[in-house]
């Protein structure tokens, strides 16, 4: 899992938080973990971990099984 193939899968959720102002940015790949923070309006919203656990989350584990936990920064 490379950080190209984590930026190619959060390109698939990004239309979604970008029409709220929001976005998601990759800040690092660690074996099987991965770290992102919420910007923009996704930053301190009340549903981001929604946003997170529901959207993000589960996308990155539907691309990759492997993945062992997602880490948000916010």
């Amino acid at each position: 899992m490379t950080s190209e193939q984590i930026e190619t899968a959060l390109d698939r959720i990004r239309p979604y938080l970008r029409s709220d102002g929001g976005n998601v940015e990759l800040l690092e790949v660690a074996g099987n973990s991965v770290k992102i923070k919420l910007v923009g309006a996704c930053h301190g919203c009340p549903g981001s971990m929604m946003t997170l656990r529901h959207g993000i989350e589960r996308i990155l584990r539907e691309e990759f099984p492997d993945l062992e936990e997602v880490i948000a920064e916010f």
